[in-house]
């Protein structure tokens, strides 16, 4: 697995590992990286499957199967305590290891992320997956922004759009690839292992999220027994991506304070 550890590296450091959603790649994270290197290790990885990543991927794919090879990963680095900050899939690839490997995870940020898959967001997976199946990957890579920004921050990013379509067509993970970690991700139902999650976790969510309504993210962090959680007004899926200043000053805002007592009440 394709792995960068970048910020400080004395052996002291509090460690931040940095999880992708669907898409798996460790240049989703590029608009926080300046804000947490100066004062953490941050690990940034390619998922298995994805980008520097690539390989098949077993028919039984699963989340822990995602969670366990991070872990394996990081330990061969001598990383063996750390942070989750996880967008998503990755989000949801944070609160595995929190289950899974509760010794190593210090805490979890989940960015739109959900306790069990919606219904509206079911649909759109279905969408997707229809997409590529039927039209093409073209198809559902053009595509793929109407689900992740704004459409005022579409309209005036669209080089940048450009860009990211012909950068995501030239790596495509791979039509079995995509629909295997796709499936993995639709299955995931962390509602009857949720009060098993002791650290602490900051479910965070923008209100304009086309993909995963934010209703998801208060039902997420009821179900944890030691969670906060803030609604972002604005900045679509990706609002790590189209408002990042805001999310940066909110994740620094958490990480501060650390070990604090759980907050439940929407920022």
């Amino acid at each position: 697995m394709h792995l960068e550890i970048l910020g400080r590296q004395d052996p002291a450091a509090p460690t931040l590992v940095l999880a992708s959603g669907l898409g798996g790649v460790a240049g989703f994270w590029q608009p926080q990286l300046a804000a947490l290197s100066a004062r953490y290790r941050v690990v940034v990885y390619d998922q298995r499957g994805t980008g520097r990543s690539a390989q098949p991927l077993p028919a039984d794919y699963s989340m822990a199967m995602m969670a366990a090879e991070l872990v394996e990963a990081l330990a061969q680095r001598a990383i063996t305590r750390f942070g989750v900050i996880g967008h998503a899939l990755g989000g949801l690839v944070g609160l595995q290891l929190a289950l899974d490997y509760p010794e190593r995870v210090e805490r979890v940020a989940v960015i739109n992320g959900w306790l069990r898959l919606h219904p509206h967001t079911r649909r759109c997976f279905q969408v997707r997956q229809d997409l590529l199946l039927k039209a093409g990957v073209e198809a559902f890579v053009r595509a793929q922004p109407l689900f992740l920004y704004p459409a005022e921050w579409m309209a005036q990013h669209q080089m940048r759009l450009a860009e990211e379509e012909a950068a995501h067509l030239a790596h495509f993970q791979g039509r079995d690839n995509l629909l295997l970690r796709l499936n993995a991700l639709m299955r995931a139902d962390f509602a009857p292992l949720a009060e098993r999650i002791q650290q602490p976790v900051l479910a965070i969510c923008s209100q304009d999220d086309m993909l995963v309504p934010w209703s998801c993210n208060g039902e997420l962090a009821a179900a944890l027994p030691n969670a906060q959680q803030i609604a972002m007004s604005w900045g679509g899926h990706a609002m790590s991506v189209t408002d990042a200043d805001g999310f940066n000053s909110l994740l620094l805002q958490w990480l501060n304070r650390g070990e604090a007592a759980p907050q439940r009440a929407a920022s």
